[in-house]
């Protein structure tokens, strides 16, 4: 097939996508070659060292590399690149902005943002210690998917009742203003976090594998979320800032993201850099 594909002046290839024979015969037609948003993860590093001789003739055919963080940097020219830039994780590049405006609500707005299937009992539960200490303080709840919505509305208004707390449904009044209120609609997760002091990002205290917590980065939120964040890794490991806790940790992990500082990006992202070194090729 390469004896007709047309040459092309570059060749990127994302992340940890190191195909010998793809480099090999890009460098052989005369294309620049890049490795861009490099990274080696702990889990994968010492797998990649036990190929090191490999990876050495690999990135012998890769003219530029730019990577996510120094330690990527780091561990990427022990394995043979060369002109390695790091440039943040450039899927931080494009950040969400709020589509609607609110007003925020007196006292700590607290999001429960893509819960799962157990995980809202807990957020409740740590509400309720919460709020002892704090009686402002608002909860809003927004099940991940829409067929949970009946069912959380359900759990979460007998909870408010029990506690005398006033609950509200967005889907009825589209209101901040009752001590519980359930988001049962789509597209309004960005817009809550601009109203938010902290967010408890779901689908991590069970096994689900965690949700993208680049959302967040805009609005000087504190985030809290669990263990299970295996398929979000990266991401995870391109902020800082954030609070791990189990379930049953929760109301802790609440206070002490009172005085904690927001998620932040470890390393500022520099997308400019890679697009005009890909435009003085192409």
């Amino acid at each position: 097939m390469w004896l007709w594909v047309r040459p092309h002046n570059a060749l990127v290839v994302m992340e940890a996508e190191l195909w010998f024979l793809l480099f090999y015969l890009a460098k052989a037609r005369g294309a620049k070659t890049y490795l861009i948003n490099a990274r080696i993860s702990d889990r994968s590093y010492g797998r990649y060292r036990k190929f090191a001789w490999l990876y050495r003739r690999i990135f012998a055919q890769i003219d530029e590399v730019f990577a996510q963080s120094v330690e990527d940097a780091k561990r990427l020219e022990a394995l043979g690149a060369v002109n390695v830039t790091v440039t943040g994780n450039i899927k931080l590049a494009d950040l969400p902005e709020a589509t609607r405006r609110y007003e925020k609500p007196k006292g700590t707005v607290i999001t429960a943002a893509s819960t799962h299937e157990g995980e809202e009992t807990s957020v409740l539960r740590a509400f309720e210690v919460f709020r002892k200490r704090h009686p402002e303080a608002r909860l809003l709840l927004v099940p991940r998917h829409p067929e949970r919505f009946e069912k959380v509305a359900r759990e979460a208004e007998a909870f408010a009742v029990s506690q005398g707390w006033r609950f509200g449904r967005w889907s009825r009044e589209p209101s901040l203003e009752a001590d519980v209120t359930v988001i049962d609609a789509m597209g309004e997760l960005v817009n809550l976090y601009a109203v938010s002091d902290i967010v408890i990002l779901g689908g991590a205290f069970v096994p689900v594998g965690g949700h993208n917590p680049a959302e967040v980065l805009p609005f000087g939120c504190r985030l809290i979320t669990g263990p299970h964040i295996f398929n979000q890794r990266a991401m995870f490991e391109s902020v800082e800032g954030a609070i791990f806790c189990e379930a049953e940790t929760l109301p802790q992990a609440l206070e002490k993201a009172l005085a904690a500082p927001p998620l932040r990006l470890k390393t500022p992202v520099s997308l400019e850099t890679v697009l005009k070194r890909l435009d003085d090729v192409v």
